[in-house]
């Protein structure tokens, strides 16, 4: 059973806004991560408690808190009633398998997407949903397992590098966007790097082998490609917002974020073009191997056949064949039948067929 259906069979005849984690468990317990800073002050805390966030919502700082596995849909739905958070935005919040999009609120935009990991061992495409939620002065991040991507954004925040200690929490909404949207870049190199040496393969030895990778890489680039073509989307709708979450100084920055996602899919375009002339090169490859071996076999049957007809003749038995009198009859004949076959591989040469 696919996984799309194993998803429909569990939400089943529940009423919309049923809270049901449609993902796989891949951490042992949630997780509350929270940076709280400004342009002089820093302070981070880790627990456990779902409530150690709630006091971030009115601060008067900005307050980045990041919420680690998604199987414990109490604590997920106690978070969003606190915060005010529409039922049908938690449903979404644990479904793992909802398309990249952006939905504006009074007081809140909540954004949607997918994070990519190509898995150099396997070759194959991890992809883990982040959800992220822009409140007045807060950012709420939810993710299915710890994240290292986010870690260099954390390391400006507490070397003070750079405007984000100075700007608001539409900023630092920015900041995690570029850090996935660039991480895209990262992946997709390495995909075209895997591609590459497919169609070195392809070039040398199109084995059967090849083409099962070719059709595995191929489906997981569509499936990229589903994840990654919502995402324009969403970046545009988010720059032309009139929320007053999203102020008029970080347009720009999303402007050239929205530049970004466009490269992303060209780069995700590109590579499934790749793929797909793959696949007609293994069959232009195969078939071409295959003429090889039969035009090879063709001229042995053409050379033997000149051959079998001196044989023939000389295997009927008649008693008058004076040939047969001759003391070097049998050398004679075989000599004969060799001339042919050298004259036929010489005239096979001058045609340009060898």
């Amino acid at each position: 059973m696919a996984p799309s259906t194993r998803i429909s069979n569990r939400k089943f005849g529940l009423p919309p806004g049923s809270l049901v984690f449609t993902g796989r468990k891949k951490t042992e317990q949630l997780d509350v991560s929270i940076m709280e800073f400004g342009p002089d002050r820093l302070e981070e805390s880790q627990s456990h408690d779902i409530s150690s966030c709630f006091p971030c919502r009115d601060t008067g700082e900005i307050s980045w808190v990041t919420i680690t596995g998604l199987h414990d849909t109490e604590k997920i739905d106690t978070l969003c009633k606190h915060f005010g958070i529409h039922p049908l935005v938690s449903e979404d919040i644990l479904n793992t398998n909802q398309r990249p999009k952006v939905e504006i609120f009074d007081d809140y935009i909540f954004i949607t997407l997918k994070i990519l990991d190509f898995e150099k061992d396997t070759r194959h495409i991890g992809i883990d949903q982040i959800s992220l939620i822009l409140g007045s002065g807060y950012v709420l991040m939810f993710q299915e397992q710890q994240e290292s991507l986010f870690d260099p954004l954390r390391k400006r925040i507490r070397e003070s590098k750079g405007r984000i200690r100075r700007m608001g929490s539409d900023y630092l909404l920015f900041a995690i966007l570029d850090i996935i949207v660039d991480h895209y870049f990262v992946n997709l190199e390495q995909i075209s790097d895997h591609i590459e040496n497919i169609e070195k393969l392809l070039m040398t030895e199109p084995e059967p082998k090849t083409l099962n990778e070719i059709y595995r890489l191929k489906r997981e680039v569509l499936f990229l490609r589903k994840s990654v073509w919502p995402l324009r989307e969403a970046v545009s709708r988010l720059e032309k917002s009139e929320s007053p979450l999203v102020t008029d100084g970080i347009v720009p920055y999303l402007r050239d974020l929205y530049d970004h996602t466009i490269q992303v899919i060209d780069s995700v375009e590109t590579s499934r073009d790749l793929l797909s002339g793959m696949l007609d090169l293994y069959l232009t490859s195969v078939s071409s191997r295959m003429n090889q071996v039969m035009k090879m076999l063709t001229i042995i049957a053409t050379i033997f056949i000149p051959l079998t007809f001196i044989v023939g003749i000389y295997g009927m038995n008649f008693e008058n064949m004076p040939e047969l009198q001759w003391h070097y009859a049998y050398y004679a004949v075989l000599g004969f039948m060799f001339a042919v076959a050298i004259g036929m591989l010489i005239w096979f040469r001058r045609k340009q067929w060898l």
